[in-house]
């Protein structure tokens, strides 16, 4: 029997979309118009919670899952899909800071507030392994809504001059760029195809054993026979020392979801689902890995944002606390909520200094780790494995191999970052 053939217009991935419609995660043509119709777990749910019975987890989950399906917006070729994650930064960040520059007693308590949920939602998406765009929505939106709120507020004023302006400006501008390139890719390690029997640079780093003593530093410099001096037959007879002489390493090595072997102090990431050379740790602030790559970039981006950060917090209070240091205005400052514009620029300074000393934090940590040259993702697996003792209240940790490892007082779960 001939196979019968499925006519064009019957398929719905075939048939040209409008604007408005899109296919479904059941593959299924639909319309941007019908995104409250056909909802059964949507109306369940409604049906529980107006009779005061609990809704089950996995409904809310199938109706969370259904809302990010139909949320989309019109789009040449057919409706594009809106990541929900970044919808809440946007609508709820203006509204808190606005409501806290009311009264003294409301702004500590939405600032206090603020960081605490911030961390519920981060420990929330890192249990369960998801990425979320949740905190780049944060970041970018808290950069341009600070500097809306200097240019509407403060600036008018008149105590800004035009040079201390554009210097701000171009450092956000620089924050931006750092972002993009540290956005980029931290250093995948892919696996080839099978049918290619040509070995790439990436197989060849990997069979090499002496990689697991010399690899690339931060700076990018290298010892002397190192990966790059290796020629393609020491890097095959280096696998073949390597399966022969120590298969635990070899098994220690392999990656069962990438199938191919990890280089020295690579990882497989998680939430990312793709091993990454020197992998530092995965940021949430950029909703992706920290690795050989963009490291560099990482490290440059925190540093322009703090140093950006901490002038245009200087400018502000200079501008509304005229007779006062920069730091007595930020605790004592008599009058900022005599009149609206001076309470909220108040309020979104005390919102730049909780972020700029997170930053600051993270920033500092990135330094001791890379001065001793290591990673975030060893010092996790010192703690985890207990092969590190704590030294100076836990502040350093020496993870065993004659390396310490500056801790702060973490414990074992990833920073925020």
């Amino acid at each position: 029997m001939k196979p019968v053939k499925k006519n064009k217009a019957e398929d719905p991935e075939l048939e040209p979309l409008c604007c408005c419609e899109y296919i479904d995660r059941n593959g299924e043509k639909n319309h941007v118009a019908a995104c409250l119709c056909d909802c059964q777990d949507l109306d369940e749910g409604c049906d529980r919670w107006i009779t005061c019975k609990s809704v089950q987890p996995e409904t809310c989950e199938r109706i969370m899952d259904t809302i990010s399906d139909r949320l989309r917006v019109p789009w040449l070729r057919g409706a594009k899909k809106v990541n929900i994650s970044i919808i809440p930064p946007l609508v709820l960040l203006p509204v808190f800071l606005r409501v806290a520059s009311w009264h003294f007693l409301l702004g500590a308590v939405v600032l206090t507030s603020l960081p605490v949920l911030a961390l519920w939602y981060y420990y929330l998406t890192h249990r369960r392994k998801e990425q979320t765009l949740f905190f780049l929505s944060l970041g970018l939106f808290s950069l341009g809504y600070m500097y809306y709120v200097f240019l509407q507020e403060v600036v008018p004023k008149g105590h800004v001059r035009p040079t201390q302006l554009a210097l701000l400006t171009c450092g956000l501008l620089l924050i931006l760029l750092a972002l993009y390139r540290a956005k980029k890719n931290p250093g995948y390690l892919r696996n080839p195809a099978s049918g290619d029997r040509s070995v790439s640079s990436s197989q060849m780093e990997c069979l090499n054993p002496k990689g697991q003593e010399k690899t690339k530093g931060f700076l990018g410099a290298e010892s002397s026979g190192g990966l790059n001096n290796r020629t393609p037959k020491d890097d095959l007879k280096g696998s073949s020392r390597t399966l022969a002489g120590s298969p635990t390493k070899v098994k220690e090595d392999w990656c069962a979801k990438c199938q191919l072997v990890r280089p020295a102090r690579a990882w497989h990431c998680r939430i990312c689902g793709i091993c990454v050379r020197r992998m530092d740790h995965h940021c949430v602030w950029i909703n992706s890995c920290v690795g050989e790559s963009n490291h560099q970039a990482f490290i440059l981006a925190l540093s322009i944002f703090l140093l950006t950060s901490v002038y245009g917090i200087a400018l502000t209070l200079d501008t509304i606390c005229r007779d006062r240091s920069v730091f007595t205005a930020l605790f004592y400052c008599p009058g900022v909520y005599a009149t609206y514009s001076s309470a909220l620029s108040f309020t979104c300074v005390w919102y730049s200094v909780i972020i700029t000393a997170g930053m600051a934090y993270i920033f500092l940590i990135q330094l001791i780790n890379i001065s001793y040259n290591v990673t975030e993702r060893e010092v996790q697996q010192a703690l985890r494995q207990k092969t590190g003792r704590r030294l100076l209240c836990g502040l350093i940790v020496d993870t065993g191999a004659s390396t310490l490892v500056t801790m702060a007082g973490r414990g074992e779960q990833t920073p925020l970052c």
